[in-house]
């Protein structure tokens, strides 16, 4: 416990530091001005949507090959806070298309295929919520969430560079090189390291809360049964 509260801590500490750095350091874009530090937030939340879709692909594997059921909490938990990183990075580009395309949805490529991706993963969601049998809920939603991830990859970074968007250019360009002021870099990695680490702490809290309320829940099957 004392541990946890020492990574709250940290976590709070540093990203109160990436806040400061983002609204005091980092300088004026060109052609954006001071609009670029919505990046700041818009380009780690989408990091971690894609981050956590590939964790809950990963820990889904896992379920297939061993049938632990933790894994399926894990994968369904990376899912749902996935979901919500998603939401927000949707978000945070709608306002930053009102600020500078005046307005929020114009179903440019990248809005598009984001807004895809929170169908799929919604659906994934919903069919949670309809099974009701944990095994075959975990089972089906293994393969789901496989195959879910497999159009991650296209949604996020190969489809919307075959059209014309209004999208700025992104970290990674064409080239494969990264174009950015050495001082944005360094603030950028530190607010993806921040809201990485946010993400793994709920995560974890997640996953905790879900093996007590089933620990607590077997210790009263078995009281009763005595």
């Amino acid at each position: 416990m004392k541990r946890s509260y020492l990574s709250i801590w940290g976590i709070g500490i540093w990203t109160i530091g990436v806040i400061y750095a983002v609204f005091t350091i980092v300088p004026p874009a060109e052609g954006l001005g001071n609009l670029v530090r919505i990046a700041f937030f818009h380009i780690p939340v989408a990091w971690v949507s894609v981050l956590a879709f590939l964790l809950s692909a990963v820990w889904a594997v896992q379920y297939l090959r061993t049938r632990k059921i933790e894994h399926d909490w894990k994968s369904a938990a990376a899912v749902s806070l996935g979901f919500m990183f998603c939401i927000l990075a949707t978000v945070s580009g709608a306002v930053f298309a009102k600020l500078t395309w005046g307005a929020y949805w114009n179903w440019d490529p990248r809005q598009t295929t984001i807004f895809i991706l929170l169908l799929i993963y919604g659906a994934y969601l919903a069919l949670r919520s309809a099974i009701e049998e944990e095994e075959q809920r975990a089972r089906i939603a293994a393969v789901y969430s496989l195959c879910s991830f497999i159009t991650v990859p296209f949604l996020m970074f190969i489809i919307p560079r075959y059209y014309f968007s209004l999208h700025p250019a992104p970290v990674i360009n064409s080239a494969a090189k990264i174009d950015m002021d050495q001082v944005m870099l360094m603030v950028l990695v530190a607010a993806m390291v921040a809201c990485t680490a946010i993400f793994w702490q709920l995560l974890s809290c997640q996953v905790n809360s879900r093996s007590q309320r089933e620990t607590a829940l077997h210790g009263e099957e078995e009281s009763v049964k005595l």
